[in-house]
């Protein structure tokens, strides 16, 4: 078994914001990164930021906090179009592969995908939780380019025109895959960046960034012993859901 650690959702670098999460529930909301500026569309395909409000606000509301005032949610994300990707309501995720995407093409069936998000604690503002959001047990990766018209809706890379001939999309086996119902924190912050907890890369057999390092890279990290972290987190026994919020 293979497996990689992907960072998604929106956040500083893009989007210019960090979605919420309860460290004492593990409730979270998953917000996408804002698609590349003059992004075109098959026609009903685009998909935009006003979809993740009522997640927000009845996540916001749960906890008697207000969505701008104490989320500080910029409204000028409502202007952009997301990047839907993963899309675990299809359980599917798209890269480009021959870029970020390359080590997806050495995956096969029964392999992981494992995505992780630098989220925002509700309880100290000045506090992200680098934690687990997503776990997909790889069905099949295809060119993106051969996705029938019909499933075009399923992947923010088969939603543009034109659909590029360098993307993959993966599809998650379904029961197997999906978003996770809480959180999982995993990081801390270590020799000035955000890392992987010691105790779990002890656990997991380790990754193949040096000292756990998880803020964004051009590479993503791989497990070294997928099985091994595959065990721990079937471990938590977090239910796994085929929606996005």
């Amino acid at each position: 078994m293979k497996g990689l650690l992907i960072r998604v959702g929106v956040d500083h670098s893009y989007g210019g914001w960090n979605a919420p999460a309860d460290p004492k529930s593990g409730r979270f909301v998953y917000v996408p990164i804002p698609d590349s500026v003059g992004k075109r569309y098959h026609p009903e395909h685009a998909r935009r930021y006003e979809e993740i409000l009522p997640a927000l606000e009845n996540f916001a509301a749960g906890l008697g906090l207000d969505l701008k005032t104490n989320l500080g949610f910029p409204r000028g994300l409502l202007k952009r179009f997301m990047h839907l990707d993963p899309d675990f309501q299809y359980l599917t995720y798209g890269d480009n592969g021959e870029r970020r995407g390359t080590q997806l093409n050495n995956l096969q069936e029964g392999d992981l995908l494992v995505f992780y998000a630098g989220l925002r604690s509700v309880e100290r503002n000045d506090q992200l939780i680098y934690a687990l959001v997503g776990l997909y047990v790889v069905s099949e990766i295809i060119p993106a380019r051969t996705v029938p018209k019909a499933y075009w809706k399923e992947n923010a890379h088969t939603r543009w025109v034109p659909v590029s001939k360098k993307d993959v999309v993966v599809r998650g086996k379904p029961g197997l895959s999906g978003r996770l119902e809480r959180a999982i924190p995993i990081g801390e912050w270590r020799d000035r960046a955000y890392r992987v907890r010691r105790d779990l890369l002890s656990t997991w057999g380790n990754l193949s960034v040096q000292n756990g390092y998880i803020q964004r890279s051009a590479r993503p990290p791989s497990f070294l012993d997928a099985v091994r972290f595959y065990r721990w987190f079937q471990q938590h026994d977090i239910r796994l859901v085929a929606r996005n919020n």
